[in-house]
């Protein structure tokens, strides 16, 4: 590993190290104080660790979003783009929704 690569790999770690410095003095609730000692390092495990914690149903369908977003950014076929746009309209659309309300409840 090169010497700029360990010093970026320092700077990412001093910023989520401040990140949750600061959420253990702002956490109020219990969902706040939940989400203090979760830890996930890439967008898939917050995925299977939000399910896992309760704050998603239905883990595969926030998997698929996933898929669907990074391949969105490399769509040279219009086809695909409109299949991308379909799942986001009649599945994707719903399934964030009912996750935005789950989260309020906890927060209450």
């Amino acid at each position: 590993m090169k010497k700029t690569e360990v010093l970026l790999s320092i700077n990412k770690l001093k910023k989520a190290f401040e990140t949750l410095k600061e959420g253990t003095i702002q956490a109020n609730s219990q969902l706040e104080k939940d989400g203090v000692g979760i830890e996930c390092h890439s967008p898939r495990s917050c995925i299977k660790e939000a399910f896992r914690q309760g704050f998603i149903e239905d883990d595969e369908i926030f998997l698929d979003m996933l898929e669907d977003r990074n391949r969105s950014s490399h769509i040279y076929e219009e086809k695909t783009a409109e299949e991308i746009f379909e799942r986001i309209k009649e599945i994707y659309t719903e399934t964030l929704e009912k996750a935005i309300k789950n989260l309020e409840e906890k927060l209450k």
